[in-house]
């Protein structure tokens, strides 16, 4: 915006051949920042397609069938492009909103209504805009107000106003920064959490979180400030438009759910969970949902749990709270902090997983049991949970068994499991893999995407990569103000824990499918040689 269609041809001219196998050829312009010479082997993929990596499909044994439309006779397809038939209108999720499936569940009273249920048709409409849509306030502004046309609810704000966090006022929705947790501001509560435990060192030896009942995700939002990134996620319309507010606001968020399913993350990558009043049973059904953050949870990583349980003495708190200090012991998670904020009234519990499987092997109880030897603890797409718990990682060069460096050096440093002895994504020994395509990223980002191709980057904030491999782009793009979903394609390389290991983020996803998002929340998409491994598989639909 602000820049004429003149303007815009000044700007140096970024040429590419493609051939038929979706591999770039060196361009003939003298300025290319694209890889030339020995740089553009580096975007061939090895024969192994994958190198020595799994695929997440094959962990999640749930690769889909093409559409048989793109394997019929070769006539071109033609599509009628109509604004979507939605109740939800402008806030039309498909796999969310497929109401016609939600209707024939047979419900068990586990959120099965609020997990996905994509639609066998991907529907090809355009999802229109509210009206009155402007363009979104810039970061860091948006944090704390956004226009309310973008995202006109007000539910929300009359259900939770006295909780701190939404409130109307003329043209703009405002978030004061608290919540029902930290009324006083949520950088005292984050403050709060580290004098409690100076060991969790945000924004060194902490950097990746995982936020559950996110609200409208201030906890992440203030995260920023202290150098840690947050995965935040909530239901939708488990309270209005709260994960498009966050989006809206230039926080991470997701709309997903603690149902029956597994949520689509490798294990033990993030640093620490967080969960204020988030009300989840967590001690129900052998303690399946516990389970299932123990599996995400690193080794030595902390539980932050604020809920209710922990600092009030209602009957039902009590009883929550002895059942959950039975379960996170049969666990092994050690509770190594409890303590009340005076300030906001609320009080925390901090439990650390464990390193080794000692204790599991000396537990007199086998309960809540170790999973078989058969299950594959980073299947993670439309996987069943499992009340079990994955052992832990044994050897100097296996993934998980000590904390990765510190923040910022991990974001560079080729993780530690990471070596020669098998072929990376390009088909180089995987440590060279990742160097080059760290140096790749850089040069290209700094050349082209920073400088050369007229993106005003004050006004992006939120940012996807659609084919993240080792998370080059978003890791060349961390001295910009913008967070970077990194999503790897359940039928690429399963290289999403090198992500994380960097202290990144990111899912996993089927680009056959929508994505669980809102309308209209991402700022920029970049998709590097993935419309090319589609179109092997599908026609390709997106509705981010």
């Amino acid at each position: 915006e602000g820049k004429s269609e003149d303007d815009a041809t000044e700007q140096p001219q970024i040429e590419e051949k493609v051939e038929e196998s979706g591999e770039k050829e060196p361009a003939a312009k003298a300025n290319e920042v694209f890889p030339d010479g020995a740089q553009s082997e580096l975007l061939k993929e090895s024969n192994t397609e994958n190198g020595s990596f799994p695929t997440q499909a094959a962990e999640s044994k749930n690769e889909k069938e093409a559409q048989a439309a793109s394997k019929s006779s070769g006539d071109e397809i033609t599509y009628s492009w109509k604004l979507c038939n939605s109740s939800a209108v402008t806030d039309y999720i498909p796999c969310l909103d497929n109401e016609k499936a939600i209707k024939k569940l047979h419900s068990t009273k586990h959120y099965e209504h609020r997990e996905r249920h994509c639609p066998a048709e991907p529907p090809t409409c355009l999802v229109p805009l509210p009206e009155g849509y402007k363009r979104p306030i810039e970061w860091p502004k948006s944090r704390d107000k956004v226009w309310y046309s973008n995202v006109p609810h007000t539910k929300l704000a009359e259900y939770k106003g006295h909780q701190n966090w939404v409130k109307v006022s003329g043209d703009h929705l405002l978030f004061p920064g608290g919540g029902t947790q930290f009324k006083n501001g949520a950088l005292h509560y984050i403050d709060t959490i580290q004098q409690a435990l100076p060991d969790i060192a945000w924004g060194k030896r902490s950097r990746v979180i995982l936020d559950v009942g996110c609200g409208v995700a201030s906890f992440g939002g203030y995260m920023f400030d202290r150098d840690v990134l947050t995965m935040s996620f909530a239901p939708k319309d488990e309270h209005e438009a709260q994960v498009q507010f966050a989006l809206e606001r230039g926080i991470p968020a997701i709309s997903a759910v603690m149902g029956t399913k597994r949520l689509p993350y490798p294990s033990r990558v993030f640093d620490v969970i967080h969960c204020a009043r988030c009300r989840v049973p967590w001690h129900i059904e052998g303690g399946k949902l516990l389970l299932e953050l123990n599996r995400l949870l690193r080794p030595g990583g902390y539980f932050v749990w604020s809920a209710t349980p922990v600092y009030q003495k209602l009957p039902e708190d009590v009883e929550i709270w002895n059942a959950m200090s039975s379960l996170t012991k049969s666990m092994c998670w050690k509770m190594v902090k409890k303590t009340k904020d005076t300030l906001n009234q609320v009080g925390m519990a901090i439990y650390q997983k464990p390193m080794d499987n000692n204790c599991y092997e000396k537990r007199s109880e086998d309960s809540p049991p170790l999973c078989k030897e058969t299950d594959d603890a980073d299947a993670a797409w439309n996987v069943p949970l499992q009340a079990c718990i994955p052992k832990l990682p044994i050897g100097p060069s296996v993934r998980g068994s000590k904390w990765p460096e510190m923040w910022p050096q991990r974001l560079e440093k080729t993780p530690f499991w990471i070596d020669g002895s098998r072929v990376g994504v390009y088909g180089k020994p995987a440590n060279e893999d990742f160097e080059a395509d760290y140096a790749h990223w850089k040069r290209v980002v700094s050349k082209s995407y920073v400088n050369g191709m007229g993106i005003d980057w004050s006004k992006v904030r939120n940012v996807m990569d659609m084919r993240a491999v080792y998370g080059g782009f978003a890791a060349a793009l961390r001295d910009q103000k913008v967070w970077v979903m990194n999503i790897v394609p359940i039928d690429s390389a399963d290289t999403l824990p090198i992500v994380y290991e960097r202290g990144l983020f990111g899912m996993y996803h089927d680009w056959c499918e929508s994505f669980s998002t809102y309308p209209r929340t991402y700022d920029l998409l970049h998709a590097d040689h993935l419309f090319s491994k589609l179109k092997k598989r599908s026609v390709f639909y997106c509705l981010v």
